[in-house]
C-alpha cells in the first residue's frame, strides 16, 4: 500500500501568495516543512494537480518549484507513483577500498545488490589502455544495480582483470565484490586513483534507477592498483545525486609553502 501524502502546511497572507517568484515560494514552503519535520523523510508529496488545488498555481510553476526541490537533493522522484522527500545521502570517504556494503552497512543503513548482468568481454583499445593489456584481451564485465533500504541508488560498471580473478564469474556477485576478491582470491589493493564529477543519467542508468532521463547524477569513477602499479579493477559508478555525499577528512600539516 501506497503511503498517503503528507500534509503540505502552505500559508498566504490576506490570501495573497508571498512575494517573489511564485515557484521560489512554493520550493521556500516545501523546504521549511521538510526542515521542520512536518515532512518526514519517505513522506510522498501531494499530487500535482493536488498542489494546484491547494496553491492555485499553474502547473508550470509547480513542477519549477518541484524541479528545484530535486536538484537541491530535498526531494525525488519515482517513475508513476510521484514525489518523495529523499532520505539522507550516504557518507562516502574515496580513500578507503571498503565497499558498498561495508560503508552502508555501517551507517546504520540497509544496502541491496542486484547483478544485471556478468560475462568476459574483449577490451576495447579505450579500455585496453588502461589495463596496460592489448585490444582484445578477455576482461571481466559487469553491471550492478545498487540499493539502500530498498531505493535504487547506483548503477556500476565493473571490469576485473581475469589475472586476478579467472573464475569470478562464477560466483554470486549480489554481495560485496570486495570480500570475494579479497577472500578467495587474495586480491590486495595497493592504491586507488578516484575521479569525480557531476553528470546526466540517460540511457540505461536512467532506466536501472528508474529516474527521468537526464536527471542530475554524479559519476565516480575509481581504479584499483596492487603494489606493482597495475590496474585490478576499473569502475564507473552512477550516483543518484541526492543519494551520496562525498567526506574526506585531511590532517593539515604546518610549515612554511
Amino acid at each position: 500500500m501506497r503511503p498517503k501524502p503528507e500534509p503540505l502546511f502552505w500559508t498566504r497572507t490576506n490570501g495573497a501568495a508571498p512575494e517573489g517568484p511564485q515557484y521560489l515560494a512554493l520550493r521556500d514552503q516545501i523546504a521549511l516543512n521538510i526542515e521542520m519535520g512536518n515532512l518526514p523523510e519517505g513522506a510522498r508529496l501531494p499530487s500535482e494537480r493536488q498542489l494546484q488545488t491547494d496553491t492555485g498555481m499553474a502547473r508550470g510553476t509547480i513542477r519549477e518549484a518541484l524541479f528545484q526541490l530535486e536538484a537541491e537533493g530535498l526531494i525525488y522522484r519515482r517513475d508513476r507513483s510521484g514525489w518523495y522527500v529523499s532520505p539522507p545521502a550516504i557518507t562516502y570517504d574515496p580513500r578507503r577500498w571498503a565497499g558498498f556494503m561495508t560503508y552502508v552497512t555501517e551507517q546504520g543503513r540497509t544496502p541491496g545488490t542486484e547483478t544485471l548482468s556478468k560475462e568476459s568481454m574483449s577490451a576495447s583499445p579505450a579500455i585496453a589502455d588502461i589495463f596496460r593489456t592489448a585490444p582484445g584481451t578477455a576482461l571481466h564485465i559487469i553491471k550492478r544495480r545498487r540499493t539502500i533500504d530498498d531505493r535504487p541508488v547506483l548503477l556500476e560498471h565493473i571490469i576485473v582483470d581475469p589475472v586476478y580473478a579467472p573464475d569470478l564469474l562464477s560466483y554470486s556477485l549480489d554481495g560485496s565484490l570486495t570480500q570475494i576478491l579479497t577472500t578467495n582470491f587474495g586480491v590486495t589493493v595497493a592504491r586507488n586513483r578516484v575521479d569525480m564529477r557531476p553528470c546526466a543519467l540517460v540511457r540505461d542508468a536512467a532506466d536501472a534507477l528508474g529516474v527521468k532521463s537526464g536527471t542530475p547524477g554524479l559519476l565516480v569513477v575509481r581504479t584499483s592498483f596492487d603494489a606493482t602499479g597495475r590496474v585490478v579493477e576499473y569502475d564507473q559508478e552512477y550516483w543518484r545525486h541526492d543519494a551520496i555525499r562525498v567526506h574526506v577528512d585531511l590532517n593539515v600539516r604546518q610549515g612554511t609553502p
